[in-house]
């Protein structure tokens, strides 16, 4: 568990919840994402912070029927945000152009899990 005080005030704790589509025509309240990330004043991912605070980056998707899983947000050399769940790379979630998303309530972020590319929309956006 992290503690608060390990937080800047940049951190938010952001909740994506599965929007709609073609399996789920009025989206999944069930499955989604929790993240513990660092926002810049504009809403989007603060590179410099989270480069500072990387262990602090969590992420834990969840989904009905399954165990939670909890990762860190990481992010390729080329720019490119993803959820690293363990050591090696089969697991990982690509963020589709995350860096450039503004992490607001309403706005859509989608996320490739190796089944596909999803749709969530973010439901949550407050202090830890």
């Amino acid at each position: 568990m992290i503690a608060r005080n390990e937080l800047t005030s940049k951190f938010r704790h952001v909740r994506l919840l599965l929007a709609r589509e073609k399996e789920h025509p009025s989206g999944d309240p069930g499955e989604g994402y929790d993240l513990l990330v660092p926002l810049d004043a504009n809403g989007r991912l603060d590179a410099a912070e989270w480069k500072a605070h990387q262990p602090q980056c969590r992420v834990r998707r969840f989904r009905p029927g399954q165990d939670d899983r909890i990762g860190r947000l990481r992010r390729k050399p080329g720019g490119q945000w993803y959820f690293d769940y363990a050591e090696g790379d089969r697991d990982d979630e690509i963020g589709f152009r995350l860096g450039e998303e503004r992490f607001t309530i309403g706005e859509y972020v989608s996320v490739g899990d190796g089944l596909g590319m999803h749709t969530y929309q973010i439901a949550r956006v407050e202090l830890p």
